[in-house]
């Protein structure tokens, strides 16, 4: 396929990111766009690099055809009948922006969904491919293949914080509740807990929440609807394999220098990736001490356009072409999704019940 033809559901802020990363990539182009807003589809039209259709429903979109993949980047509570609508064409590739879905039974149905799919011949049908997009960030991509060099030993912690800005305004500010998003955790943090399941190579048996609202969006009312998402957090995770994670979420710490910082400690040593200063930091017991570890700024100039997370969205599209190209699986699969929104379920239940959740 020397050419991947894309249409995009969803032009909002995230939507134009997914366009302008296809719009760098040799080899791709947007030929197809839809949005129920006049004003984001407009934009997301304006920002297409050539000629593209326009539609004000995705049905329409699909029954008009002209693309080989399609990136769905809709509200969160949209995801899982817009994924039956587009699963249904089983020639399509899909990108679903994160989170997969809002609950676990979403993710499940869309997974059911996903299995039945053969193209017209029988064949193998189009991949479909999850959104968590952060393990390709340069420094965190460093850590992961540091930690599979054997650069901690065996793994015993995981820690991951973010400490940043509020959410953002989006059109209609649905992302304003729990009924949306899914909740904070899992509207923002299934990428960390991605990560987690990632480095920590095992299955999640127990979690443990602490969280609230405690300063964002308190004075905003909707409907004479106030906001209920959380604006910080404590989550711990136990794995199988005795390691332990733990996320620290606070959205109301923009006066900070680091907004995430992702680091993993072994028997022999300990590895961080330091964002949007995009440096990695390794040392090692018996040779390094306090203030030794060595330091390096990680740059990848593969990267044709670095967007809202640090180049990650375009390597994940670059990724995500190749395996189009190559007929190979996808590197975040449908089950990578729903494990990811597992434990941000459960994080959010922990909070709810004030007590450890098992898994």
């Amino acid at each position: 396929m020397e050419e991947i033809r894309y249409g995009i559901i969803g032009t909002g802020m995230m939507g134009i990111e997914h366009i302008e990363n296809v719009n760098a990539l040799s080899g791709a182009r947007v030929t197809a766009i839809s949005d129920t807003d006049q004003g984001s589809r407009d934009a997301g039209a304006a920002a297409c690099a050539g000629d593209v259709v326009a539609y004000d429903d995705h049905r329409a979109m699909l029954d008009g055809g002209g693309f080989d993949a399609v990136v769905v980047v809709t509200p969160n509570m949209t995801h899982v009948d817009i994924l039956a609508d587009v699963l249904a064409f089983p020639e399509l590739h899909v990108l679903v922006e994160k989170p997969l879905c809002t609950t676990v039974e979403d993710c499940e149905r869309v997974i059911e969904l996903a299995d039945g799919r053969s193209d017209t011949a029988g064949g193998p049908a189009g991949i479909v491919w999850v959104g968590l997009e952060y393990r390709y960030m340069p420094p965190v991509a460093r850590l992961i293949d540091a930690v599979r060099d054997g650069a901690v030993g065996r793994t015993h912690m995981i820690a991951i914080r973010e400490h940043r800005f509020p959410f953002l305004v989006k059109v209609g500010d649905w992302n304003r509740f729990n009924a949306n998003t899914g909740g904070t955790l899992v509207e923002k943090c299934c990428h960390f807990f991605h990560l987690m399941n990632l480095l920590a190579d095992s299955d999640p048996v127990r979690v443990y929440a602490s969280g609230g609202q405690s300063v964002n969006h308190l004075e905003e009312s909707y409907d004479g609807r106030t906001p209920d998402i959380l604006d910080n957090a404590f989550v711990m995770v136990d794995y199988a394999n005795g390691v332990r994670a733990l996320l620290d979420l606070c959205m109301f710490a923009e006066a900070t220098h680091d907004q995430e910082e992702i680091s993993e400690v072994g028997d022999e040593g300990k590895v961080e990736a330091l964002l949007p200063a995009s440096v990695f930091r390794a040392g090692r017991r018996g040779e390094h001490w306090i203030g030794s570890a060595e330091s390096e700024v990680i740059h990848d100039d593969s990267i044709g356009y670095e967007g809202h997370h640090h180049g990650s969205s375009f390597i994940e599209h670059g990724r995500f072409c190749d395996a189009i190209r190559n007929g190979t699986p996808p590197e975040v699969t449908l089950q990578d999704g729903l494990r990811s929104v597992q434990l941000s379920v459960a994080a959010h239940r922990s909070i709810d019940e004030g007590m450890p959740i098992a898994l």
